[in-house]
């Protein structure tokens, strides 16, 4: 355990806005931003990047700050195995290392990023790292450059050090509480529109949140075969993978009908601290129930195909669920129009809303 150090008067300043800084926010980028800024002012560098890698994807980072070339950083996940930088503090979590003690020098400078900013006319002489761990699943990292051969001192490696924790502390409670915070305005949307329950999902199919009716009317609409707890039913996890799977495309609504009504799920994309997550929203509807007055002049069948008109659908999906085909549900509507005295869709749906 390593003893605190004893700052100076300006030292003791800058820490307490840098802490100030830290825990000011629950933005993630807004926090380590402030907090960079005021780290170079305790630390003097010339460049530096601030990043959290993306939960389950360890070489994939979103970067809050990163004070370099950006396209020192295009394609990183693939880089990621070459950065001598992050191999060497993957083997110390949440210990300071300065680059001498990640690599020789001369194998510094063959190394795949050295030679990189070199091409890119930056001159990474020296640097100071530390991998924050910080839950199982990610993980965040500080790292300073100094482009003269000028190294960083065992004082300044011990203020990083000291400071390190509370980094640390600050990015666990940018994901956790900014994170729940978004999510709760997710819901809180939801819940202003009448008659829809939601779920927040990270693919492939981990549920985050829910609406307080969301479990039961998951439970009306899907076997117990189809639902695990804390995840999607089966066939939604079908629907959010070929979602996730064509960005750009636009999700269709997935829908679930029977005999006792129809379930419309939506799939809504939207950015959370770099990853893509899916509002789920469910709306449940009820049959559409032909007048009472029709069944006087109607079979039971023709019934049947009329309530399934005035729910929406076209005659393959009813032929489909009433187990004939569309062209035998054509003569059904047909024998429809002509006993209510109708010509077309539309007309029976007019007729039906008239109640007559």
């Amino acid at each position: 355990m390593r003893s605190p150090i004893h700052l100076t008067a300006r030292e003791q300043r800058i820490t307490w806005e840098l802490l100030e800084l830290l825990h000011g926010s629950l933005d993630l980028h807004e926090v380590l931003r402030g907090a960079y800024g005021a780290l170079c002012r305790l630390v003097p560098a010339d460049h530096g990047a601030l990043c959290v890698s993306l939960p389950g994807h360890p070489t994939a980072y979103d970067w809050a700050v990163a004070d370099l070339p950006p396209e020192l950083f295009a394609g990183y996940a693939e880089l990621a195995p070459d950065d001598f930088v992050r191999s060497a503090v993957m083997k110390r979590p949440n210990v300071v290392l300065r680059e001498s003690e990640m690599l020789p020098r001369a194998a510094i400078e063959r190394s795949v990023m050295f030679r990189r900013s070199r091409e890119l006319g930056v001159r990474l002489e020296q640097a100071m790292a530390v991998l924050l761990a910080v839950e199982p699943d990610w993980h965040g990292g500080v790292t300073l450059y100094r482009d003269r051969r000028r190294p960083f001192s065992d004082r300044e490696r011990a203020l990083l050090q000291q400071l390190a924790p509370s980094i640390a502390a600050a990015i666990r409670t940018c994901r956790r509480l900014g994170d729940a915070a978004r999510r709760g305005d997710v819901l809180e949307a939801a819940l202003r529109r009448e008659g829809v329950e939601i779920l927040v999902v990270a693919p492939p199919a981990s549920v985050l949140a829910r609406s307080a009716g969301a479990e039961a009317l998951l439970e009306r609409w899907f076997a117990p075969a189809e639902r695990s707890a804390g995840a999607l039913p089966a066939p939604l996890a079908g629907a959010l993978g070929a979602a996730a799977g064509t960005p750009g495309a636009g999700a269709a609504p997935w829908t679930r009908r029977t005999r006792d009504g129809h379930l419309r799920v939506d799939l809504v994309p939207f950015a959370e601290q770099g990853r893509t997550l899916w509002a789920v929203e469910l709306r449940e509807g009820a049959v559409a129930a032909a007048p009472a007055t029709w069944r006087g002049r109607l079979t039971d069948r023709q019934v049947e195909v009329a309530e399934r008109v005035l729910r929406g659908w076209d005659n393959a999906l009813i032929a489909d669920d009433l187990g004939c085909t569309p062209a035998t549900i054509k003569k059904h509507l047909q024998r429809v129009y002509d006993a209510l005295g109708v010509p077309s869709r539309a007309a029976l749906i007019a007729r039906a809303t008239a109640r007559s």
